[in-house]
């Protein structure tokens, strides 16, 4: 399996520019993501042109539709609306009209915006024949029109004209409720600044027109219901007036309150009664009162009725004469006159006759208490004979009075109906409009559209916008990997090594390969490269443990493994170690091309394996360097199983005791399956990716490929980098700032 050496992120460490690079977007302290403004801006820089090209072309193009737009102008007329309360079936319910509540203006906004109006206002003002409005009055078919012609009939068209017409109507109409009021702005965009002031205003007449028609369509509906309903409730009432009369008359129920005869009769003896009853004690108290005098001797003449005779008033005056006139005959003649004894004959005539008034005056008072008596008994009895004839009577009653409350009921239902009839006739004079208009619209001056300042600050805006767009999107499909942080995510590893690019004016004159301009520039940025390499490869080795074998391989030809293997052993051996490079690539032998002679014996890899040429006969020397190189011959007899023998093992064992550094040059992981056998014999691997180039798919098979393998792999290498566009990519690291170290660099 797959080994990851524990050094090699130390080495990253030492190396700060290959182990610090991250992503624009970080993780905080607290797990955070944070924005890295600095690499955003990197990425900015680095598509900069891109993004100038987009936000250049988007505001051209913003600015030509602008200036070739047709100008539109806008009038506005404002309608208000009343607030009046409503009560059911009155003349308010029928003349009044809304309550302009928040939700009630909504509701006359979309009345105002619908396609009835629209049609109203296009009826009105005869837009049917606008060009604006209805193209086809012009002249002028569509494309596609020509090639299918309508099958329609012609009131079909005109429908679908009228439609269409329509549709244009209520798209260059706006209407909204003027903020929190209840006020309604219409606002309408045209072509002709008289013919949108013309049309606003119409839309504002026809909704005061359509209100009014609402309340006379209205009003006829209520009044034929009323009138109806007091027809209806008349003959309702008539027929139960006339049901009470007959079935008084049928059970005797003549009373006009409603009550029976025999009832009110009853009343009225009770009334009697209680009256008679009253005289009766009165008299029974008299009769008592003179009794009781007379038997305790008391002088009549204390009597009140006695006294109230006027008899016995005559007679006492009588009786006073005689007893003046015999006082005189007695004073005048003495007591033994003969005329006394007349006198004295009249007085006892006249006492007798007190005594006969009194007397009848006495029995008059015991006559009327008997006829009093009489009376209250006769009273009574008609009463008793009364009161049994009323409780035949009482189921009558009952039935009357419910045939009463049922006449009611008709008559408050007539009288109501008619007051509402009364006042409903009142409606024609006293109608108006839910709204009135507030202010008329005024024909424009200026066209509202385009608004050429905006639209070019909204060009800028969105060219702005489409620039970062294209930023995007070129981020998106740069397919390629560039960073360490894109060696981590895609391959699990690290980055040990950046190697720049060298440029065709780099490689001229006497420096015609990488590994020449690593010895005749050893203090460039390219030769820095490969020691860093070395560095990562070669810490944590012990002394007296033997060569280490390093493989370079990678996921596809031409990812600079080749040059790199001689680059790597160049600069090892520069530095005094005894280094090896062995061309593993027996196919396209890339290494091997340019240092043998073709025309040669074969000499090489193969020829050692098989044991037809001597180590020491094949291994060439490096002309620049004490570098040995272990070719392949251009023979491809037997290469089958060159190294899966084991002879390939053996050899590699034997060069460990004579090289400090031996290198393997393999063919690409995903081409070759020889490359397989050969890292696995390897101490550790390097995995070359050619920087933007190697798509990401293609390196993480390769990379799975290595981590099948008993082998240990020690980090990725971008090779062929271009430094100054990857300081546009640099997140966190030294080649972030690589114009900055460019001082310390001779390239």
């Amino acid at each position: 399996m797959l080994r990851l050496h524990p050094k090699v992120k130390t080495a990253g460490a030492v190396m700060n520019a290959f182990t610090q690079i991250t992503m624009p977007m970080q993780q905080t302290g607290n797990n955070a993501p944070a924005i890295d403004l600095p690499a955003l801006w990197s990425i900015f820089r680095r598509r900069f042109r891109i993004f100038v090209a987009a936000a250049i072309v988007t505001l051209a193009l913003v600015t030509v539709i602008t200036f070739q737009m047709t100008p539109k102008y806008t009038a506005e007329a404002r309608v208000v609306l009343n607030a009046r309360e409503t009560q059911a079936l009155d003349v308010s319910a029928i003349i009044s009209g809304i309550s302009p509540d928040a939700a009630t203006v909504e509701t006359e906004v979309q009345i105002i915006r619908s396609r009835s109006m629209a049609e109203r206002v296009a009826d009105e003002l005869n837009l049917f024949e606008e060009p604006e409005f209805n193209p086809s009055v012009s002249g002028k078919k569509g494309f596609f029109s020509g090639l299918f012609p309508s099958q329609l009939s012609s009131e079909d068209n005109d429908r679908m004209m009228r439609s269409r017409v329509i549709n244009r109507v209520l798209d260059a109409v706006e209407v909204e409720r003027a903020g929190i009021t209840h006020a309604i702005s219409i606002r309408v965009e045209s072509k002709s600044p008289s013919r949108a002031a013309d049309i606003a205003n119409a839309f504002a007449e026809q909704y005061l027109v359509d209100s009014l028609d609402k309340k006379f369509e209205t009003y006829q509906i209520v009044s034929t219901y009323l009138s109806e309903a007091v027809t209806e409730h008349r003959v309702k009432l008539r027929i139960a007036e006339d049901a009470i009369e007959t079935y008084r008359a049928e059970n005797g129920l003549l009373s006009a309150e409603g009550s029976l005869l025999s009832e009110q009769q009853i009343a009225d003896l009770q009334a009697q009664l209680i009256a008679s009853e009253a005289e009766l004690a009165e008299r029974l108290a008299k009769l008592r009162d003179v009794n009781q005098r007379l038997a305790a001797g008391v002088s009549a003449d204390a009597i009140a009725d006695v006294l109230a005779s006027p008899v016995i008033s005559d007679l006492r005056a009588k009786q006073a004469d005689l007893a003046r006139r015999r006082a005189d005959l007695e004073s005048r003649y003495g007591p033994l006159h003969p005329s006394l004894d007349n006198l004295k004959s009249e007085e006892a005539d006249l006492q007798g006759q007190v005594q006969a008034e009194i007397d009848r005056i006495v029995g008059r008072l015991e006559s009327d208490v008997s006829v009093a008596r009489e009376r209250v008994g006769s009273i009574r009895s008609a009463i008793n004979g009364l009161r049994s004839d009323l409780s035949t009577d009482n189921q009558a009653l009952v039935r009357l009075r419910e045939l009463e409350r049922e006449a009611d009921v008709s008559r408050k239902n007539y009288e109501a109906l008619l007051a509402r009839a009364q006042q409903a006739e009142l409606f024609e004079d006293l109608a108006e409009a839910d709204a009135r208009i507030a202010d008329r619209a005024a024909v424009p001056t200026s066209p509202s559209s385009p608004n050429k300042k905006l639209n070019l600050a909204l060009g800028i805006i969105l060219g702005g916008a489409m620039g970062g767009l294209m930023i995007v999107l070129a981020e998106i499909f740069d397919n390629g990997i560039r960073t360490a942080e894109d060696i981590e995510r895609t391959l699990n590893t690290n980055l040990v090594a950046l190697v720049p690019a060298l440029t065709p004016e780099k490689l001229t004159g006497e420096i015609t390969s990488p590994q020449d301009y690593l010895v005749e520039k050893p203090l460039s940025s390219f030769a820095e490269s490969y020691r860093t390499l070395r560095t990562a490869l070669t810490l944590g080795k012990e002394a007296g443990s033997g060569g280490r074998v390093i493989a370079l391989t990678s996921a596809l030809s031409g990812e600079g493994k080749s040059s790199s293997a001689m680059c790597l052993g160049r600069i090892s051996a520069l530095s005094g170690d005894k280094v090896l490079v062995i061309d593993c690539d027996v196919r396209r032998r890339m290494l091997s091309t340019k240092l043998m002679d073709d025309d040669a014996a074969p000499r090489g890899l193969a020829e050692v394996l098989r044991g037809d040429v001597p180590l020491r006969n094949a291994i060439l020397k490096d002309d620049k360097s004490d570098l040995r190189i272990l070719p392949v011959s251009e023979d491809r007899s037997g290469l089958g199983d060159l190294f899966g023998s084991g002879r390939f093992e053996a050899l590699l064992s034997q060069l460990r005791t004579k090289f400090d550094l031996i290198i393997l040059d393999t063919a690409p992981l995903t081409a070759v399956a020889d490359t397989r056998m050969v890292v696995s014999l390897a101490d550790k691997v390097v995995q070359f990716v050619k920087w933007k180039q190697t798509p990401v798919t293609v390196a993480r098979t390769a990379n799975k490929i290595l981590g099948e393998l008993d082998t240990e792999l020690a980090g990725a290498v971008l090779s062929q980098v271009d430094m100054r566009a990857q300081a546009g990519y640099g997140y966190e690291g030294s080649y972030r700032y690589y114009a900055q170290h460019g001082k310390y660099y001779y390239d």
